[in-house]
């Protein structure tokens, strides 16, 4: 991997050094975050605790990455500016772990029904005078589907009386069309 440092720029202010840079990997992989800080650190001459690497991005189908670093003076420096989730990638920190909230006390369980059985009941409701059962009616035979007409709804016809009616058709399509037009 080679590594091209396209701009610095000095910060006294934050008291870093913030570059810009090229990494070329040719038939490698795309350089994870603690190599770029290593290569970075080398051709910076720091160590690699005070590297923070803003960002890194990779183009598809070139061998080229290109992203931002920052070089701090000291990593006391880099943890007071740096935003935490940039120090947490490039792993000058540990994430923070939400803790959970307390346990919920938990439900008593429900007792069972045997038990329930066993604890005295409640008075015993006064005694009903039996009721008369009321025996099913007899349900009247189905008779045969009556064909009503309802209105909208289609006619059927006979079978004799589509042939009559296509007879009758047939004899209108022979006449000429002026003998049409005065049946109509």
């Amino acid at each position: 991997m080679q590594l091209e440092v396209l701009q610095r720029k000095e910060n006294p202010l934050l008291k870093r050094v913030e570059v810009t840079f090229k990494a070329t990997h040719k038939a490698e992989p795309t350089p994870t975050r603690d190599a770029l800080r290593a290569f970075l650190a080398k051709e910076l001459k720091a160590t690699k605790d005070i590297v923070v690497i803003d960002y890194q991005a990779s183009t598809f189908g070139r061998y080229e990455t290109v992203g931002e670093a920052k070089v701090y003076k000291s990593k006391e420096e880099a943890l007071a500016v740096e935003r935490k989730h940039i120090l947490v990638r490039n792993k000058l920190i540990e994430p923070e772990v939400k803790k959970e909230a307390a346990p919920k006390p938990e439900k008593p369980t429900p007792t069972p029904r045997a038990e329930k059985a066993e604890k005295p009941a409640a008075p015993a409701p006064k005694a009903e005078a039996p009721k008369a059962e009321a025996k099913p009616e007899a349900k009247p035979e189905k008779a045969a589907p009556r064909e009503e007409k309802r209105p909208g709804a289609k006619e059927e016809k006979k079978p004799a009386e589509k042939k009559e009616e296509k007879k009758d058709e047939k004899k209108a399509d022979k006449k000429p069309e002026s003998k049409k037009k005065e049946a109509k």
